[in-house]
């Protein structure tokens, strides 16, 4: 038999079974990630958060091959077709492939051409000739003519007219049987992975058309070497109609005849078998029995598992990917608690103005023209400049869309003009901002705001604090994915629904302040728990300490216990209510204040007298030395946030268009989103330039993601520029040396990851494919649209 699932996850974990098995408890108890991961270290042997994920998902689906192989096993019994050593191979299949090959010569089908010949008695004539080649195919098919009649279950059968009609329904008999055998299908499955090739051709008449796949009109590379962006484009190419996507073997660069000799997956085939060529009677036969089966069915069953196989794991990298760039996104660093200016760029509308005071509240909002066609920029900078003085504005966020460079500079020459208020422009991503404006969230929050100025809001928030406003917005819209509609949208969503949860519970919530999605998000709320949250707060007013939340409507014992330590009560009755100990360790920080003989003001944020404690000598049988090591740092640091300090990126002035790019000038920039073959990085010119992989370091990089990550300041140097194309190559090697007009340089992005930079723009204009709405920000997405 099988190890246990428990067994099997321990092993691929590197983990013990037992901690394993308690993971697997709580889960099933309700737990959830995040709060086994901090809180039940001491059952799971301390599983980190990845681990965990890792555990779920590999959880589920063991226990789907579990329900598959009982389903299986029943059918098979069912039938009266097992076998003791049937259900041992079963029994002992490790994944859902090998379940299913053994499966196939048992599943429910379609009445086949095999069928239809058993059912006319020809099953002896195959075998005959399978185990005697010196037969003669002729002379023992004219024994087996029959006239065409009703079977047992009423179906029509044709019988058998001739010797021809003979021989074709025993081939059929052969070839399911050949084609159904497990074992061949795994060796021949296998050589295919190592020596199958993907090759792709334009569709005769769709050249034009599909030009944005120029670059696999005439492909061709090994399967198991073929990387996800690479694959999603092809498939995406063949799903529009622009590309045949075939796979064959490298042996067979063009289509074999049918007298050449056996490929090797036919020799696989006639060796499995015993089929050979020695001139015996039936030899060419069966030769030819054994080249149909890969033709006609083997290699047909491979080419669509194995390219099923490629997609499925083009979309798991591309899945990984974008929950990569999210968690960086998510965990940017805020800018703070501080009064907020938001400018949604827009050129005819005009740019949209809203004021957000400390707290993130809207306090003033306004709509200035200081481009074209109106022009009015003594006016704007006016406008702007009272609303500045009046709300002690100290940021100005600016939407990175449409008359972003144009809105930038009106902002510069407002902080040249009153320099006594110490502004600080930077400009944001926007991206899903306008699914925001549109929700009907944004339409509670800001009921009296027109949907145009909500964008404005918004971009000022996530200034403040890009994870507590990006939670309010679909994960798949914020911008920082490739292919994301070409992938399983259900795997998606639990991927970026997951990087999300851990997100907001790495940081914690402040529960009087937080929105009803953010609160969403915490370790047990649901969603209406979390709306029951704030209706609580708005009617009752703020909470003053964590046992408040047990008065919330439908906030029960099992959720106050997986979000309690996640919820922060700042300024409340209890110090401890703003910092990441859990409630029910208090009684245990309470032994640990009895033993020092000090008030818990005075311990925390104390070091010294901290780092003199022993976690040892206060672990019992409920919290072991893990959590007390956890509780002593939290009161070293209460409620500390993880992520980085805020910074800026400084666009240089006088380069806001493409056409300002110079090759071998350095710039500032900011991660927009980081793929496979390298990073794409905005430097201020509406159009995000390429850092190839091989140009990120002076040293080998496997992984992108261990240099870059999404929202990082980075300096780069231009490369080459093609304004026709809108395609910028940068280095972040600044001694490299842009190369001279007419040659190529030492490290460029292959001409297929150079496609890959035109495709990210067509995916950021897909990404915001977005609800229709008025102002700038319509227009900015249009723009981009066009």
């Amino acid at each position: 038999m099988l190890p246990t699932i428990e067994q099997r996850l321990a092993v691929e974990l590197a983990a013990k079974p037992v901690q394993v098995a308690a993971a697997v408890a709580l889960l099933d108890e309700g737990a959830t990630v995040p709060f086994i991961a901090r809180y039940r270290k001491e059952a799971t042997g301390g599983l980190d958060d990845i681990q965990l994920r890792l555990l779920e998902e590999r959880l589920r689906y063991l226990r789907e091959l579990e329900d598959r192989r009982a389903a299986i096993v029943a059918s098979i019994t069912e039938q009266n077709k097992m076998t003791p050593e049937l259900l041992g191979a079963v029994m002992h299949a490790e994944d859902k492939t090998r379940l299913e090959d053994l499966y196939l010569p048992y599943k429910q089908k379609r009445r086949t051409k095999a069928q239809i010949a058993i059912e006319a008695g020809l099953a002896p004539l195959a075998d005959d000739l399978l185990a005697d080649p010196t037969l003669n195919p002729e002379a023992e098919a004219a024994k087996y003519l029959r006239e065409a009649f009703t079977n047992a279950d009423g179906g029509n059968n044709p019988g058998v007219a001739d010797a021809k009609a003979a021989l074709d329904g025993a081939r059929q008999i052969l070839m399911e049987r050949f084609a159904e055998d497990a074992t061949l299908l795994q060796s021949l499955r296998e050589y295919v992975q190592e020596h199958g090739v993907v090759e792709s051709k334009v569709v005769e008449g769709k050249q034009e058309e599909g030009e944005k796949f120029a670059d696999y009109f005439d492909y061709s590379e090994p399967v198991a070497q073929v990387p996800s962006h690479r694959a999603l484009a092809l498939l995406r190419g063949r799903r529009e109609g622009m590309l045949d996507v075939t796979l064959r073997l490298d042996t067979e660069a063009e289509k074999p005849k049918w007298d050449a000799p056996h490929n090797p997956c036919e020799s696989r085939i006639a060796a499995r078998f015993g089929i050979k060529s020695a001139g015996r009677p039936a030899d060419k036969w069966l030769c030819d029995t054994a080249r149909w089966t890969w033709r006609v069915k083997s290699f047909m069953h491979l080419e669509t598992e194995l390219m099923g196989a490629l997609r499925e794991r083009a979309e798991t990298d591309a899945i990984n990917v974008f929950a990569t760039n999210l968690k960086a996104l998510l965990l940017a660093a805020p800018a703070g608690q501080r009064a907020t200016m938001g400018l949604d760029p827009g050129l005819r509308t005009g740019v949209k103005v809203a004021v957000v005071d400390a707290t993130g509240k809207v306090v003033d909002t306004a709509t200035i023209y200081p481009h074209q066609p109106r022009n009015d920029w003594d006016g704007a900078l006016h406008t702007l400049s009272k609303l500045a003085a009046k709300h002690n504005v100290s940021l100005i966020s600016i939407g990175n869309g449409t008359a972003s460079r144009e809105t930038d500079k009106l902002a510069q020459d407002l902080i040249k003009m009153h320099p006594e208020q110490k502004l600080t422009k930077i400009v944001v991503s926007e991206a899903g901002a306008s699914v925001y404006s549109a929700s009907e969230f944004a339409s509670r929050e800001l009921p009296d705001l027109d949907v145009s100025i909500r964008g404005a809001v918004s971009i000022a928030r996530r200034l403040q604090d890009p994870l507590a406003e990006l939670v309010k917005i679909d994960p798949k819209s914020i911008g920082v994915g490739q292919y994301q509609h070409d992938v399983g949208q259900t795997q998606l969503a639990r991927s970026l629904d997951a990087v999300v949860e851990d997100c907001v519970n790495a940081v914690g919530v402040d529960v009087n302040t937080a929105s009803a999605p953010l609160l969403a998000r915490v370790s047990g709320l649901s969603a209406s728990v979390a709306q029951s949250i704030v209706s609580h707060r708005d009617l009752k007013g703020a909470f003053t300490s964590r046992a408040g939340l047990r008065d919330v409507p439908r906030l029960g014992d099992k959720t106050f216990e997986q979000a309690a330590g996640f919820l922060r009560v700042m300024g409340g009755e209890n110090p401890l209510d703003a910092s990441a100990v859990h409630p029910e360790s208090y009684p245990l920080v309470q032994k640990i204040l009895g033993d020092i003989k000090k008030d818990i003001k005075a311990v925390i944020g104390d070091t010294g007298l901290i780092k003199t404690l022993n976690p040892a000598k206060y672990a019992d049988d409920k919290f072991g030395v893990p959590t007390v090591t956890d509780i002593l740092k939290e009161l070293e640091k209460p409620g500390r946030d993880p992520r980085p300090e805020f910074t800026t990126a400084t666009f240089k002035e006088g380069v806001e268009e493409i056409g300002d790019l110079r090759p071998d000038m350095i710039l500032e920039g900011v991660v927009t989103n980081v793929a496979a073959f390298g990073a794409f990085v905005d430097i201020g010119v509406h159009q995000d330039g390429l850092v190839h992989i091989s140009a990120l370091s002076n040293t080998f990089v496997k992984d992108p993601h261990t240099v870059v990550k999404a929202g990082q300041v980075v300096k780069v140097k231009v490369l080459e520029v093609d304004p026709k194309r809108k395609r910028i190559a940068l280095t972040m090697r600044l001694t490299d040396s842009a190369p001279a007009a007419g040659s190529k340089p030492e490290q460029r992005a292959d001409r297929n990851d150079r496609r890959a930079m035109g495709q990210h723009e067509q995916q950021k204009r897909q990404q915001t494919r977005e609800p229709a709405m008025g102002g700038s920000m319509a227009a900015a997405f249009a723009k981009l649209r066009g």
